[in-house]
């Protein structure tokens, strides 16, 4: 495997699309995700296996602070550290323009992205009930201090 993360561009937004079909009950078109490509407060990432879409990732910030909005990774990519780099690239671009801190929800049952995110230094703050949908469930909310950089990434 051959992984490059870039900006995410046009091009890659149909590819996103699907695997926002593949990844989540209720997905992002590609119409949504050219929005967010085009919002200055946005920045989102992509993970690429020569011109397949392996997994990406999408921000918003406000002030010093990011919002993570979407994290995937295609399920033949998965287990193989694709999310962890694409974490710790947004970690580092948004740490570079001055964000000091980095928010998401996740889903309780969502044990793999729970965990990664622990074991990249997330913490709890709260809880959000019924902030999801198909099915309905709580999201726990999770931030991070960006206080350091990930070198060679």
């Amino acid at each position: 495997m051959e992984l490059e993360i870039v900006p995410m561009t046009a091009e890659h937004a149909a590819a996103v699309a699907e695997l926002e079909k593949v990844c989540f009950q209720d997905p992002w078109s590609e119409r949504m995700i050219l929005d967010e490509l085009g919002n200055p407060l946005s920045l989102w990432l992509a993970a690429l296996d020569g011109g397949t879409v392996a997994g990406y990732i999408g921000s918003q910030s406000v002030l010093d602070e990011a919002d993570v909005m979407n994290l995937a990774v295609a399920p033949a990519y998965r287990q193989k550290g694709v999310g962890r780099s694409l974490m710790r690239r947004l970690e580092t671009v948004l740490h570079e323009k001055g964000i000091a801190a980095l928010l998401l929800e996740v889903r309780p049952s969502n044990e793999a992205a729970f965990s990664l995110y622990q074991s990249e230094g997330f913490v709890q703050v709260g809880r959000r009930k019924n902030y999801y949908f198909h099915p309905k469930e709580d999201a726990l909310i999770l931030r991070k201090e960006l206080e350091h950089e990930y070198p060679g990434l």
